[in-house]
């Protein structure tokens, strides 16, 4: 199973002219060889471009992802990364949702496609992510 941030799928259903091909093209080579999944953080943050619940569920289904739980081990990984994040001096609060998809993507073993490599990799070392190159 490989986890998928949230942006890769808002590049998808956005159509993002900078991304979208990158994400598909991401997400298509990782459904050859696994199962992908999002973590209930994800399918809150969709929500937001979704004005119900069946549409959300219709869009991330057509993808072939599903919705796991993130378990409280991960959970813990989250906030103690959080933590050493402030400690660092990192000051944004809304940055808080990518340390819990980290900690899930950490405490499962799972590889994670995003966008955003350089968080997850300071922060969650043995996550092996997935990114474009920058």
């Amino acid at each position: 199973m490989v986890l998928v941030d949230t942006n890769v799928l808002l590049d998808v259903f956005e159509n993002d002219p900078a991304w979208a091909d990158w994400s598909r093209r991401a997400l298509l080579a990782q459904q050859a060889l696994h199962e992908l999944a999002i973590d209930p953080v994800s399918y809150a943050e969709l929500s937001m471009g979704f004005s119900r619940r069946e549409l959300l569920d219709a869009a991330i289904s057509r993808l072939r992802v599903t919705v796991q739980t993130t378990p409280p081990a991960a959970l813990f990984l989250a906030g103690r990364a959080y933590l050493d994040y402030r400690r660092r001096g990192g000051q944004r609060a809304s940055v808080l949702p990518d340390f819990f998809i980290g900690g899930h993507a950490a405490a499962m073993g799972l590889a994670l496609v995003t966008r955003d490599a350089a968080r997850f990799r300071t922060y969650f070392p043995t996550v092996n992510v997935i990114a474009p190159l920058q």
